[in-house]
């Protein structure tokens, strides 16, 4: 895997993996807690299973470009993820896969990063305000955009998902409940939360990431 602007690697993309992996595991039962106030209670064991999957083939992955390894980590994650959420997070990757240059840089990273966001919310049929990951999807390239470094947009990562707690889910699985799903984080806002924090950290090691 050739080096990037951003100055990831192969190596870089295998670490970044690892460490999104392992975060998923070590949070797999508090994802499932917070799923099963609102949702099927499934959440973590499925996020588990997935990154696990793409662990299973980081060998492979890694002799890829970056673009080309994100659009096979996605769809290895629409395949072996259930619930929305594999179908949403691999939309996400793969999208972002598609739209990034093979040499690019953080405006190019972050002008895919808004079209991929944009194809999870056409999938899912939602937009930000219904208690979904898209509440922490968009402040993160709001984030992004205004040019906060990896620490900032993974603060801001954290605090989106607090604030789906006081709403009132009107997408998914947890809109079933009404108003019982006020006061509950969601459980995707809360993965990709995480994700978001491991990727910032990962990025914090780049020159000009």
């Amino acid at each position: 895997m050739s080096e990037s602007k951003t100055g990831m690697t192969s190596d870089d993309f295998r670490s970044l993996v690892v460490a999104m992996a392992a975060a998923i595991e070590a949070n797999a039962d508090r994802l499932t807690e917070l799923d099963s106030a609102i949702g099927d209670g499934d959440h973590g064991a499925n996020m588990k299973r997935g990154f696990q999957a793409v662990l299973g083939e980081l060998d492979q992955l890694a002799t890829k470009p970056v673009p080309e390894a994100l659009k096979a980590a996605g769809m290895k994650l629409v395949m072996t993820v259930g619930g929305a959420s594999g179908p949403l997070v691999g939309t996400l990757l793969m999208t972002l896969g598609k739209e990034l240059p093979a040499d690019f840089d953080r405006q190019a990273f972050v002008m895919a990063y808004e079209k991929a966001v944009d194809a999870v919310a056409a999938r899912g049929k939602s937009h930000a305000g219904q208690k979904t990951m898209l509440d922490v999807l968009y402040p993160i390239l709001d984030a992004m955009r205004e040019g906060a470094d990896p620490d900032e947009v993974a603060a801001r990562a954290r605090a989106a998902a607090d604030a789906t707690v006081p709403m009132l889910a009107t997408r998914g699985r947890a809109s079933f409940l009404g108003e019982r799903s006020i006061g509950h984080m969601d459980p995707g806002a809360a993965s990709v939360a995480l994700l978001a924090g491991v990727v910032a950290r990962t990025l914090q090691t780049h020159q000009g990431a």
